[in-house]
C-alpha cells in the first residue's frame, strides 16, 4: 500500500519508515525541513516538506502522495519534558499538532479518499488515579487532572476522539526510551539522573508504563493491516512504581542511586503534576494491542531495555 507518515523523520516515524519499506509498502514521509529528506530517500522513502499546522501545506502533501494510508506522527517537543510545573508549556507546540494538525490532516484524508488513519497518543499520566494500579483502554482518562496538565490532557482527548470517530487507530505510546529520545543516550532524563536531580519523591508509589522506540514503531507497522478502529495501549509487559524503575535505571547508567525527598519539599520544585507523576500516576496493560494488532514488544520490560536498548 501508499503509507503517507505525517512526522517521518522524528522520533517514531525515523524508525518507522524502514519497517513499512521492508514490509513491501510505498512510503511517502513529511519532514518540516528539507535538509532531512535526504534521510527518507535513504531509508528507500520519498519526502516531502511540510507544515503540520498549515492547512494548505498538509493538504498539497497528502494530495499529491494520494495514499492508502495515513499515519499522525506529529509532535513538536523541544527538550521542555522534565519541567513538570509547566507541563503544558513544554507541549504547547505538540498540544496543536494533536488538534489542529489532526484536523488538517483528517480534511486532507477525506478529500484523498484515505482509507485508514493512524495516530500517536499516550498512555500513562492520562489514566483516572484512582482504583487499581494498571489500566486498560476501557478504563476512562483522568476526570480531575492537575492543573498543569489540563491543555495537553484535551489535546490527547482531541487527537483520540477525532481519530476513532473517523474509524481510525489512536495508539497510545507508554513514555518512550532509547535513541533520539529524552530517556535515552544524552537525553534530557538521562542527564537529570545522572546529575542526581531527578528524586525519588514521597513513597514512589506512580506506577509508569514504559515503551521502546522500536516497540512503538512496530505497533504502528502493524496498525497499517491490523486492528479494529480504537485506541491501543502500547506499552511493554512491565508497569513499574518509580521506587522500582528509577533506582534500576540510574544503577543501568552507571549513575549512584537517586536521592529521597517528601512529597512537601519536591512540590515547590516540580509542582502539582510532578507530584503526581511521582506518587499518583497509573500503568497500562497492552493485552488488547497484543490481541488484535498481533504485536509483541521486543523489549517486554524497561528492565532489559534500559540496559542495551538506550542507544
Amino acid at each position: 500500500m501508499r503509507v503517507f507518515i505525517a512526522g517521518a523523520t522524528g522520533a517514531v516515524g525515523s524508525r518507522l519508515v524502514p519497517l513499512l519499506v521492508a514490509a513491501g509498502h510505498e512510503v511517502i514521509g513529511s519532514s518540516r525541513s528539507e535538509a532531512r529528506l535526504g534521510e527518507l530517500e535513504r531509508a528507500g522513502a520519498s519526502g516531502v516538506v511540510m507544515d503540520g499546522l498549515d492547512a494548505a501545506s498538509v493538504r498539497r502533501a497528502v494530495l499529491d502522495a494520494h495514499p492508502d494510508v495515513i499515519i499522525h506522527q506529529l509532535t513538536g517537543l523541544r527538550g521542555q519534558v522534565g519541567d513538570t510545573k509547566h507541563f503544558d508549556h513544554g507541549f504547547a507546540a505538540t498540544n496543536a499538532l494533536r488538534t489542529r494538525g489532526t484536523d488538517h490532516l483528517l480534511a486532507a484524508a477525506d478529500e484523498a479518499g484515505v482509507g485508514r488513519f493512524i495516530a500517536q497518543s499516550y498512555t500513562g499520566w492520562p489514566n483516572q488515579r484512582t482504583g487499581g494500579p494498571v489500566k486498560t483502554e476501557d478504563d476512562p482518562l483522568d476526570s480531575n487532572p492537575t492543573k498543569a496538565s489540563r491543555e495537553t490532557l484535551a489535546g490527547i482527548r482531541y487527537v483520540e476522539q477525532r481519530t476513532t470517530g473517523v474509524g481510525g487507530l489512536a495508539l497510545r505510546y507508554g513514555s518512550l526510551y532509547g535513541p533520539g529520545n529524552d530517556i535515552g543516550r544524552g537525553g534530557e532524563i538521562v542527564e537529570m539522573v545522572k546529575a542526581r536531580k531527578l528524586p525519588v519523591v514521597g513513597g514512589g508509589t506512580g506506577v509508569w508504563s514504559f515503551c521502546h522506540i522500536d516497540d512503538a514503531a512496530s505497533a504502528a507497522a502493524a496498525a497499517v493491516t491490523r486492528g479494529a478502529p480504537g485506541v491501543y495501549n502500547i506499552v511493554d509487559d512491565e508497569p513499574a512504581p518509580v521506587s522500582v524503575w528509577l533506582p534500576e535505571f540510574a544503577r543501568a547508567i552507571g549513575a549512584k542511586p537517586p536521592m529521597r525527598i517528601p512529597a512537601w519539599m519536591a512540590r515547590p520544585l516540580i509542582g502539582e503534576h510532578g507530584v503526581s507523576m511521582m506518587t499518583q500516576i497509573r500503568g497500562s496493560s497492552n493485552a488488547k494491542a497484543k490481541r488484535e494488532l498481533g504485536w509483541e514488544p521486543v523489549y517486554p520490560s524497561w528492565r532489559e531495555g534500559f540496559r542495551t536498548g538506550l542507544g
